[in-house]
């Protein structure tokens, strides 16, 4: 979809999402690589290939408990007829020292202990009597009791050909092989393969810092009491988790007064632990709006290349129509400021501030964003959007079916509704009503 040209609304140019989006992440550069150990890599972007050092599995090991064995000495084994061999001793996992495995013997092996010279194929305990010289088993006897309570051999009901229930050396990677591509955002199972090849550190882009707090006397800490006229602050939690969603180590500030001092000196304080800085609340155009006041102020002081430069902007959009973005203090760090009813702070965040988390991490422009997809809207009746304005609606999805419908009405400050929707759907700019059966772009938030 194009976006439309910016709109000039008499003094002040009017931008598109689009135009919003593409300014930040022209501004937000990916954070310095760092080497981390495993675990606190977690969540983080690879910024180097990782070669295989050495084969995985190491050596051939067992896939199963039960025997090692030479197939000619199980050939023809069956149930009525089977196969009696003598135990020669035990191959645990990580065992050293290995038995040789002779004609007419067997060793006991647990799953992941290595292949014994002279075994080709080991028979699951289930096939055999478990060296108790009754029927089939069904595990293995303790080791503080064999192999003398087991007799010193085994009785195997199954004939295996060669190699069966064998992991070979180098069937996961061989060494040499990438195990892991430059861009990887490592998760578990990426952290598990980086240790299986032995690897105790890794160079990434660490997790973005990010500082969100919002702004407001009216607001309340939740757990405490409300006076007249007081509502409990939301807002910061709700952005601080979706820092966390979005890969970033969050960092959430208990409300600030309406007042452009206190504010100002809060930021600055909160400046040193923060990669990016989020507000939300006091962007628009009343006489309480400090975060605007309070940046501007910022931006126009003595020394600007110090201070940084935020920019507050109106944005063909509902909700989240003004919008504030820029840098602020000596290493010129990335702050939004986002409007300060509820559903205008979420889309907001989605739009805009989860891409800059993820730009910051080092991913590509193309995947900072939430995946879109297109879906059939299902209503009771047409959907209306402001004309000029790229409208978000809360939706609910619908995968199986391809459709999409509307959760709650339209207003800015309904959470509830936007705590059941999985989805956002897109009214383009230039259309005013959307009737049930129209296909829409459809932004996943899950």
């Amino acid at each position: 979809m194009s976006s439309p040209a910016p709109q000039d609304t008499g003094h002040q140019r009017l931008w598109s999402v689009d135009e919003h989006l593409a300014d930040i992440l022209a501004t937000v550069r990916p954070l310095e690589p760092i080497e981390l150990q495993l675990l606190d890599a977690q969540g983080c972007v690879l910024v180097e290939d990782v070669t295989v050092p050495v084969a995985l599995p190491p050596f051939d090991n067992s896939s199963m408990d039960g025997y090692a064995v030479r197939t000619a000495d199980v050939q023809g084994a069956s149930e009525e007829f089977p196969a009696v061999l003598t135990v020669i001793g035990d191959v645990a996992a990580g065992s050293g020292e290995l038995p040789t495995v002779g004609p007419g013997q067997a060793a006991r092996i647990m799953t992941g202990a290595p292949l014994p010279p002279g075994a080709e194929a080991v028979v699951p305990v289930e096939w055999t009597d478990g060296g108790t010289g009754g029927g089939a088993a069904s595990g293995m006897t303790p080791a503080a009791t064999a192999p003398e309570g087991a007799g010193g051999e085994v009785r195997v009901h199954r004939a295996a050909e060669a190699r069966a229930h064998v992991r070979a050396r180098g069937s996961d990677v061989q060494a040499g092989d990438l195990a892991l591509a430059a861009g990887t955002v490592l998760g578990p199972p990426q952290i598990a393969l980086l240790a299986a090849i032995g690897r105790g550190t890794v160079r990434v882009r660490p997790r973005p810092r990010v500082v969100v707090m919002s702004t407001g006397s009216e607001l309340v800490q939740p757990g405490e009491a409300l006076a007249a006229g007081t509502i409990y602050d939301s807002n910061s939690f709700a952005l601080a988790a979706a820092a966390r969603d979005a890969g970033a180590i969050a960092y959430r500030v208990g409300a600030v007064a309406d007042d452009a001092d206190t504010l100002r000196s809060t930021i600055e304080d909160q400046l040193i632990r923060a990669d990016l800085l989020v507000t939300t609340g006091g962007v628009s155009v009343g006489a309480y709006d400090v975060v605007k006041e309070a940046l501007t102020s910022v931006s126009a002081g003595d020394d600007a290349a110090e201070a940084g430069n935020v920019d507050f902007r109106k944005l063909a959009m509902q909700p989240g129509k003004p919008q504030g973005f820029g840098t602020i203090g000596p290493d010129h760090t990335p702050l939004l400021a986002l409007p300060g009813n509820p559903v205008s702070s979420y889309v907001s965040f989605e739009l805009f501030v989860r891409p800059a988390i993820r730009a910051l991490m080092g991913l590509p422009a193309s995947v900072v964003g939430r995946p879109s997809v297109q879906a059939v809207l299902t209503c009771d009746k047409p959907l209306g959007s402001p004309a000029g304005r790229r409208q978000y609606l809360r939706g609910k999805y619908d995968a199986e079916a391809g459709t999409v419908s509307p959760v709650g009405g339209s207003g800015s400050h309904l959470i509830a509704a936007l705590a059941h929707a999985d989805s956002l759907m897109v009214v383009p700019e230039d259309v005013t009503s959307v009737e049930s059966g129209t296909e829409l772009e459809v932004i996943l938030l899950g």
